[in-house]
């Protein structure tokens, strides 16, 4: 199985890089560039990445990879949509869109994941000099990034808005092209499936993934999720093809073998 894994992971990072760039990174490189060099420039994110490490699971896809895409991606995603708020609030939700990326997925194997880490969140955030306003909106975004649970309006409070929205459709976005030439490989091989079970869990998966193109909250993720989301679809319908070829090679059939009659 590993060797199986291997040929369809490079395939499937094959057919990513066949697609084209999606439209958001062309039209947000600028907000993207501010973000990522907050990201690594920041001492209160760089202190951050060190402190959230031992609540990660790279073994699950859901490692720093994974949570520095969606950091940054939040932060542009602030960017963009920010135009209707103070320039000061704008820089400062994008340091706390980055802090909701590296936190969003620090429970992500407990059950109800969202919210035990937003109510982790705050005990690690407990002896950071933020504001209570900052923590509050840091863990109530956290809480409400969970895909397939219904979305509670958020009234009269804009930031907490953009927050919440920015980091749900950050993390979204790795629906598209990353779920299949990283995510999902990772997530095979933590969970030690056989090619018979990835065969049967995959017409769901790519049926769950579809569902996810109507569910983005900002104006930015609403714009622009949708072709990374069909991306991955494209992604996914061609390597469930392949799957479906792999399990009629002698190798890894799954096809149970008539008992011998003696």
């Amino acid at each position: 199985m590993i060797k199986l894994f291997k040929e369809l992971k490079k395939e499937a990072k094959t057919i990513a890089a066949s697609q084209q760039v999606p439209q958001f990174y062309r039209d947000a490189d600028t907000q993207l560039e501010f973000s990522h060099a907050m990201f690594f420039d920041h001492p209160l994110v760089i202190r951050l990445q060190e402190d959230v490490l031992p609540f990660l699971y790279d073994e699950y896809a859901h490692g720093i990879y994974h949570s520095k895409k969606v950091a940054i991606e939040a932060g542009a995603i602030v960017l963009k949509d920010g135009d209707h708020l103070p320039h000061d609030s704008v820089r400062e939700l994008v340091l706390l869109a980055q802090f909701c990326g590296l936190l969003h997925d620090c429970c992500r194997l407990e059950d109800n994941h969202a919210l035990r880490g937003s109510e982790t969140s705050r005990v690690i955030l407990n002896k950071y000099p933020l504001s209570e306003r900052s923590k509050d909106l840091i863990s109530e975004s956290i809480a409400r990034h969970e895909a397939f649970k219904p979305e509670i309006p958020i009234v009269d409070d804009p930031e907490l808005e953009l927050l919440s929205g920015a980091l749900y459709d950050a993390d979204k976005f790795r629906w598209g092209p990353d779920n299949f030439s990283t995510t999902l490989w990772e997530i095979c091989d933590y969970e030690d499936w056989t090619l018979q079970e990835i065969i049967e869990k995959f017409p769901n998966g790519l049926e769950m993934i579809k569902s996810i193109e109507s569910t983005f909250r900002t104006d930015t993720g609403k714009k622009y999720g949708p072709e990374m989301i069909h991306q991955g679809i494209t992604i996914g319908s061609a390597i469930y093809d392949r799957l479906i070829e792999f399990s009629k090679t002698p190798e890894y059939s799954t096809e149970k073998k008539p008992t011998p009659i003696i």
